[in-house]
Parts: C-alpha cells; structure tokens; sequence
C-alpha cells in the first residue's frame, strides 16, 4: 500500500528534493558545494570583478552560476569574463531559485561560483 501511496505522492508533488531550500539560496548548488557566493548588494562594488577573475583563475575546474533576474549589465560582464577565460557558466532561470518575477532585493543571490560534483573543502566567501 506505501508503494501506491509514494508513486501517487511522487506524481503528484514531484520528485521530493534534497534540502530545495539551500539549493534555491545558493543558484541550485548545495552549500557545501559553493567557493564563492554574493549577492544583487556585492555585485555593485566595483571591486566584486576583480574578486571573481581571480577566483575563476585559481579554480578553473569549477562552474559560475549566474542569476538571470541580475541586470542586464551584470549579466554580460560576468558572462563576458567567464567567456574571455574559457570558463563554464551556467545563467539560471528555473522556478524556486529565488528568480522573482519582480526583480531581485538586495540579499538575493546574484552569482555563485561552486565545484558542481563535490564538497568543498574551504569556501571563500558565503
């Protein structure tokens, strides 16, 4: 009977996720997983680029995650970047990823960098 009710529950809600709320937070990346993670806020010092250039040199194996509701001028600098270096990048638009119709705030995450298969063993900044 469980296996009934778990089919239906499946169908109907979904596949249940993996802690859905820290991988909306984090650009669809499990915290454990992020080197790098800012938000709208600290994407508009004018010192973030540097930081993130520098954090795609020293880590090319790992992947950028760009919010999509991000401006579009953030959007075609870090893409620009990650292009310019031959790194992996990945503009996310899915439902639940803290991607509002309405535009961003502030504390929203704006970019993460993150090793897409493993744990992490030192974060940079969360």
């Amino acid at each position: 009977m469980s296996d009934v009710e778990d089919y239906i529950k499946s169908h109907m809600y979904g596949t249940p996720q993996v802690k859905p709320d820290e991988k909306r937070e984090f650009l669809g990346n499990f915290r454990e997983r992020v080197a790098l993670a800012l938000t709208v806020a600290q994407l508009r010092n004018p010192k973030t680029e540097a930081l993130v250039s520098d954090v795609m040199q020293r880590y090319p194996q790992y992947h950028l995650y760009l919010n999509a509701k991000l401006s579009q001028s953030f959007i075609t600098t870090y893409m620009a970047l990650a292009v310019k270096m031959n790194y992996e990048f990945t503009i996310i638009t899915q439902e639940g990823v803290r991607v509002k119709t309405e535009g961003l705030a502030e504390e929203d995450m704006g970019l993460t960098i993150a090793d897409p298969k493993k744990k992490i063993d030192r974060p940079i900044i969360l």
